[in-house]
């Protein structure tokens, strides 16, 4: 379910729980953001456990970090993309149904490697 290029990115990385602010000048949406990346389980449990992320993930978006700013949203990779792909923030409150809304999308940097 989560992609081999993140596993790799994770492990070579060393970077499950590590904190990441984004300024929002570095933020593509200008709202800025304070994220953790979680572990596999963790990724695994938001995309099948709880919304937005199993609706997300029907649309190829896997969640891998969490928002410590106490949002509630969650920071999200798209499988479509592969390595070095864009993060995307997907608003908890975005899912219609079984979707999720386009404009409960956003991107937040081009490539989740500028986190480094």
């Amino acid at each position: 379910m989560i992609p081999e290029y993140w596993k790799e990115f994770l492990a070579k990385n060393k970077i499950i729980g590590c904190d990441f602010e984004i300024s929002e000048v570095d933020d593509l949406s200008e709202l800025g953001a304070d994220l953790r990346i979680m572990s596999i389980e963790q990724c695994i449990s938001g995309a099948t456990e709880c919304y937005p992320g199993i609706a997300a993930a029907k649309e190829s978006y896997m969640p891998v970090a969490m928002c410590l700013s106490g949002s509630g949203d969650y920071y999200y990779i798209r499988s479509t993309e592969g390595e070095n792909g864009a993060l995307y923030r997907i608003y908890h409150d975005a899912v219609n149904g079984e979707h999720i809304e386009q404009d409960g999308i956003e991107k937040v940097l081009k490539s989740y490697a500028s986190l480094l």
